[in-house]
């Protein structure tokens, strides 16, 4: 589900062309470019899990598709649909860690 699950920082050993990125604006007008760490569902809502490249904090928004090639990233109004939602991606990320150990493991029998 998920295209990665780590912190990018300087001690990542991979090649992070591999990753979709997208281009947020932030209400400072500043450009933030952040890798797509996933897309995930949540009371039939859709959320993206997003990592700036440059940090290694995690943002949460819904997300919408308005029309071809055309997303809506909105934020998340209320306490309780965050606490929902960073539940629900923790559990993934933990089951997408799970995965990976157990591919790790049948790597090296």
């Amino acid at each position: 589900m998920f295209n990665d699950d780590h912190v990018h920082d300087e001690n990542c050993n991979h090649d992070h062309d591999d990753f979709q990125t997208i281009s947020l604006t932030l209400d400072d007008g500043k450009e933030l470019e952040c890798f797509v760490i996933g897309i995930f569902e949540v009371e039939q809502k859709e959320y993206i899990a997003l990592l700036p490249t440059e940090e290694d904090e995690v943002f949460l928004y819904r997300y919408s598709e308005v029309e071809e090639n055309e997303i809506q990233l909105d934020n998340i109004e209320t306490e309780d649909e965050y606490k929902k939602v960073s539940e629900v991606f923790m559990t993934i990320v933990a089951e997408d860690d799970a995965i990976d150990a157990e591919a790790i493991n049948e790597d090296t029998e």
